[in-house]
């Protein structure tokens, strides 16, 4: 049966009715989850106090032993981390036999960043300990962005164009009938282009590519390309597999204000947690693939979370047969930053609700997972269990732990007031929340072993900020955490698709 579901978008995409709506419920049901447990806590805290005091009681015995799981990993995914910088992946490489054949197809989408931004991501290129001569980059812009981008295209190509094996400046065209214009769509559309004009016209075996989908402001570190191609040729099913490195957004961490800070450090101890979690990791932002795998799937061209849909289409498209394999090393991209500090908040807010628009990959598994027979039903449930936990989770668990504690106390009137449970509530709530500062603690001790040499001009005080800056944990948490969680989810509830927003590229 042909797997026309793998590219549906929106439940509009579903031209039979019942299907359809079907697929309509599926994406009401994020909104609901997590607008039904604020809800619910809130009414029942008027009509069964005694019964949210112990949920908010057991939540937090949750959360804190969460965060003991969630901090062994975190360590155990540093460690790896740093025993892999010690490693010299490239001599290790030079030991493999297939090596030299491998190539790199490495896609720069671009909107409407500087040269400067482009040209420090190519630099990490060329400072790359792995051979140019088996790299294709392909610097991807929009039409949209008009004759300032071609402009600064021209050159970029004209400073870098004959210092990698191939150097491709592709024009995604704009308006093309059933796209979304944003990364995904740019890169769909470079990869067609570079497969055309210089991988079939070169005739390259595609088992022989690995394509790496960047963001524009991505630095690699100079083994990373080594450790990948290490990787990808000792790992059990190479092509059947994607790859990916940790986000590290350190390229302007010492400029960027505190909050901007802390989230942007918090995304990168999050994805270091799910490297530890090999069986339920997905890919996010920058990642790899084989080429193999990018055509025979088709990179989705749809739909704005392109990172994570790619792997879920590939899991789908191979009946379950598809995997993630961490790789232990970071590659450095900017934090949010803009040139005043209220915009600054508020494209850190548009980020995080970008990043949040991935509770559309609920209802795209669950209608993947009902028409593919062929996946087994304990994968299906492990999977959809993760992924609505965790969309869940960054809907409500901040207000859950640090604002909903009180409801009961406030509204659950006189005859609870004077309960020994109304009583030791906030003060065992308060314990166990306070036990689940270590968590935090670790963090801010990670953090500061993992920030980039202090740049000239940058006073040491700077430094003593970084380490302080996550008593701004639990609001940020909360503005920049829940509130864009909820926002994606009631859009999606209501039917409002969003379209991808562009993150603004400062440098100071």
């Amino acid at each position: 049966m042909e797997k026309t579901y793998l590219n549906i978008s929106r439940a509009s995409d579903i031209t039979d009715l019942k299907e359809r709506r079907l697929y309509r419920f599926f994406e009401m049901l994020p909104g609901f989850i997590s607008l039904g447990t604020l809800l619910g806590v809130l009414v029942f805290s008027w009509l069964e106090p005694v019964w949210v005091a112990i949920f908010i009681i057991l939540f937090c015995f949750y959360y804190l032993f969460k965060i003991i799981f969630l901090s062994v990993h975190q360590i155990a995914s540093y460690i790896q981390m740093r025993k892999s910088l010690r490693t010299d992946w490239f001599l290790k490489l030079q030991r493999l036999k297939r090596w030299k054949e491998i190539y790199h197809l490495i896609t720069l989408p671009t909107y409407k960043e500087g040269a400067e931004v482009i040209s420090e991501s190519l630099e990490a290129l060329l400072a790359a300990n792995y051979p140019k001569e088996r790299m294709i980059v392909v610097l991807a812009i929009e039409q949209r962005a008009g004759k300032p981008a071609l402009e600064i295209a021209k050159t970029i190509e004209e400073k870098y164009g004959k210092k990698f094996f191939r150097f491709l400046v592709t024009i995604h065209p704009q308006n093309i009938s059933g796209e979304i214009a944003g990364k995904g769509s740019n890169a769909a559309w470079a990869s067609k282009i570079a497969k055309e004009k210089i991988i079939d016209h070169l005739k390259i075996p595609y088992r022989n590519i690995i394509v790496s989908n960047f963001d524009i402001d991505t630095k690699v570190h100079p083994q990373y390309f080594a450790c990948l191609t290490w990787h990808y040729l000792t790992v059990k099913n190479p092509l059947r597999t994607s790859y990916q490195p940790i986000p590290v957004y350190n390229n302007n961490i010492w400029t960027a204000p505190a909050f901007s800070r802390v989230i942007a450090t918090s995304n990168t101890f999050w994805q270091m947690v799910q490297q530890e979690r090999v069986e339920r990791l997905t890919t996010y932002s920058t990642h790899a693939m084989p080429f193999k795998a990018w055509v025979e799937v088709g990179y989705p061209a749809n739909i704005v979370s392109d990172d994570s849909r790619i792997f879920w289409k590939a899991y789908l498209y191979y009946d379950g047969d598809y995997r993630v394999s961490p790789l232990y090393f970071p590659v450095s991209m900017d934090a949010v930053m803009a040139e005043t500090f209220f915009k600054t908040a508020v494209n850190q807010y548009k980020q995080q609700r970008r990043w949040a628009w991935g509770c559309n990959e609920i209802p795209y598994l669950i209608y993947g997972f009902l028409k593919n027979k062929k996946i087994p039903a304990w994968d299906k449930f492990a999977n959809l269990y993760t992924i609505i936990d965790g969309f869940w989770s960054w809907a409500t668990a901040a207000l859950l732990i640090f604002a909903l504690g009180w409801l009961p106390l406030m509204l659950g009137g006189k005859n609870f007031n004077v309960t020994t449970l109304s009583y030791n509530l906030p003060r065992l709530t308060g314990n166990i929340m306070t036990l689940s500062l270590a968590g935090l603690v670790i963090s801010a001790i990670l953090s500061t072993f993992m920030l980039p040499r202090r740049p000239k001009g940058v006073s040491i005080l700077r430094g003593l900020t970084i380490l302080l800056q996550w008593i701004f944990l639990p609001l940020a948490l909360i503005i920049f955490g829940t509130f864009p969680a909820l926002d994606a989810q009631i859009r999606l509830m209501l039917g409002k698709y969003m379209g991808f927003w562009v993150t603004e590229k400062v440098r100071k």
